[in-house]
């Protein structure tokens, strides 16, 4: 299989992310020095999911956010497009079902809360899926999202982009089955919409009170943002 383009054919995204499954969780934590532990926590931290809630962990990958995100006793539900993260995460004690972000297979207002980490870049269409996402959410409810992002300072942003674009490709190679699955990811990464851009694209989705939070020198941010009334 070819890499997925960064036109994100849905089909070509969901086997690309069959492919790399089994090794994900580690090679995430490698490459980024485990700081992906650190963002779980500091996002499951500002969604403050609580006993009673629901929440949906959207691209919940093998689900590992979504055990985190439970944690304060909220059901959580780990909904992704890709089966073979599914299976890898089955042994997880989560309630998992595959999904289209673009399409949710979930009634209008069934949410008290959504997330997603790291994985809103993959979706074929951002703000469409940010619109059906608030579908799902009751008013009042939050969106919170952790993403990779834009270090506002110069030479951190220069290192960053030029190392993880070296650091992925090295991985790919040498711990996956399809090796240009990390080249697409890390052009993904160099593709994404700044701080600002995304807090825009957001609102233009119709969320309101829009704000953000960057992480390790603004290489992730967490953006959260509220349904209107």
């Amino acid at each position: 299989m070819s890499r997925a383009s960064l036109d994100k054919d849905p089909h070509e995204v969901a086997a690309m992310f069959d492919g790399v499954a089994d090794g994900y969780d580690r090679a995430n934590s490698f490459m980024t020095f485990g700081f992906d532990r650190r963002w779980r926590t500091t996002t499951a931290r500002v969604l403050d999911a609580r006993r009673g809630e629901k929440v949906l962990d959207l691209a919940a990958g093998t689900g590992v956010s979504t055990v985190e995100y439970a944690r304060g006793g909220a059901w959580c539900l780990a909904a992704d497009f890709s089966f073979g993260m599914l299976r890898a995460g089955l042994h997880r004690q989560v309630p998992m079902v595959a999904a289209d972000a673009l399409n949710l297979p979930f009634a209008d207002e069934s949410f008290d809360a959504v997330t997603i980490s790291l994985a809103l870049r993959n979706f074929v269409d951002t703000k469409a899926a940010l619109t059906e996402i608030a579908r799902v959410v009751k008013p009042g409810g939050r969106l919170v999202i952790c993403e990779v992002s834009t270090p506002p300072f110069a030479p951190i942003r220069f290192i960053h982009r030029r190392f993880m674009l070296k650091l992925l490709t090295w991985v790919g190679k040498r711990t996956s089955s399809n090796p240009e699955a990390y080249s697409y990811l890390a052009e993904s990464m160099l593709a994404w919409p700044d701080q600002r851009t995304l807090g825009e694209i957001i609102a233009s989705a119709g969320w309101a009170d829009v704000e953000w939070l960057n992480l390790t020198f603004g290489v992730v941010a967490i953006h959260r943002a509220r349904k209107p009334a």
